[in-house]
């Protein structure tokens, strides 16, 4: 099977876009992504789009999107995972072109968030758990991710300062981020004076709704190998799911599909967290980047806390994470989050991320979270 790389990325602003609707959103990234990877339209074979359909007016956006890119007639189709719906986008694109199906793929993540209410926002979210035993009591989702920093609070000491310390850090560098929907750094003190949301999170400990779009260019590697600029390869692609409802989970201190998706990734890239010099991780809630440092294997279990607050996660740190502000301050327009994760992870490989780059990152990973932890995916990418 071929090796795929990643020869073109273009990304939109994130923010509450009254200015485009979902298929322009689509084509600001889209059109981005063609320039860089120096490739004409007819050279695409298909696309794949990743987005929830139930955030939109329009049904079946795949076909709607394909057109306005000016793609017909090629093959186009939806992925929808909920906040996964990017990477699995991005995965499908990859099979399809190792099979031998396919030869080069666009993968666009596009979300309109702001067409719905916060309300209604928080409803559907709220039904991605299980409908029957929990979302009717009200399991918002930053009711499900208090469950989890309640957990991790009380079995491993973990404290709503070291919680919002990733916020501090993520602020810190979304304010370098000019396609963030917050471009503006805060303090620890604005963080814990900030409102209470689901005990014990905070407002600063959420990420924000968000408009946006981003697109990345797959290519089988003789096709990626005559590419002018540095091919960056998907080299490790895990993926897993765990139970819809919490009740049936082992534990609530970190997601076991996420620790699955990360074992197949590192094996398949022949590589491990010791490798990885940059990561953008699913932080929806802050409790969820101190788990996923956990989960992937930078710290071990009950040490994520204390790996914040040592500044293990900033450029300098052992490993850099969520360099570009992350969810919590690009803001999260749920369809296009694992593909931006992708966009980053490429400009870092690249040396192209300016103020905020990681010195001499040739290894970087992606870890999108589905749901409350329903599915996950995990990218290892690595330089030539």
């Amino acid at each position: 099977m071929t090796r795929v790389g990643i020869i073109g990325i273009g990304h939109g602003k994130f923010g509450r876009r009254s200015d485009a609707n979902v298929q322009e959103l689509a084509f600001e990234a889209f059109r981005e992504a063609v320039a860089d990877a120096q490739i004409n339209l007819n050279d695409i074979d298909g696309s794949v789009v990743g987005s929830v359909p139930e955030y939109h007016q329009q049904r079946s956006l795949a076909g709607v999107v394909q057109e306005y890119l000016g793609l017909n007639p090629k093959p186009t189709w939806l992925t929808e995972v909920a906040c996964a719906s990017g990477s699995a986008a991005i995965r499908t694109a990859w099979m399809g072109i190792r099979s031998g199906a396919h030869r080069i793929m666009a993968v666009i993540g596009c979300q309109k968030m702001t067409e719905l209410s916060t309300a209604e926002i928080l409803a559907l979210m709220g039904r991605v758990g299980d409908v029957q035993w929990e979302s009717g009591f009200g399991t918002t989702f930053p009711a499900y991710y208090a469950l989890f920093a309640q957990s991790h609070m009380h079995q491993y000491g973990t404290t709503r300062k070291q919680l919002l310390e990733v916020a501090v850090k993520n602020h810190f560098y979304g304010a370098r981020n000019p396609k963030a929907l917050f471009r503006k750094e805060i303090t620890l003190e604005d963080a814990l004076g900030s409102e209470m949301v689901a005990d014990p999170l905070q407002v600063y400990d959420c990420c924000a709704n968000a408009d946006g779009a981003a697109c990345v260019i797959l290519a089988a590697e003789d096709v990626a190998r005559k590419n002018s600029k540095p091919v960056v390869w998907l080299d490790g692609a895990g993926c897993a799911s765990a139970s819809v409802s919490v009740l049936r989970r082992p534990n609530l201190v970190g997601l076991p599909s996420a620790q699955e998706a990360a074992r197949q990734a590192y094996e398949m890239a022949g590589l491990g967290p010791k490798d990885i010099k940059v990561a953008e991780v699913h932080d929806c809630f802050t409790i969820a980047e101190i788990m996923a440092y956990e989960d992937l294997g930078f710290c071990k279990k009950g040490e994520g806390g204390r790996f914040i607050s040592e500044r293990q996660s900033y450029i300098g740190g052992q490993t850099p994470v969520n360099v570009d502000g992350g969810l919590k301050a690009k803001g999260h327009p749920i369809g296009a989050t694992g593909v931006s994760m992708t966009v980053e992870i490429v400009k870092q490989l690249r040396g192209e991320a300016e103020e905020r780059q990681v010195p001499d990152a040739d290894v970087g990973l992606t870890h999108n979270v589905g749901g409350i932890g329903q599915y996950c995916f995990v990218h290892v990418l690595r330089r030539e």
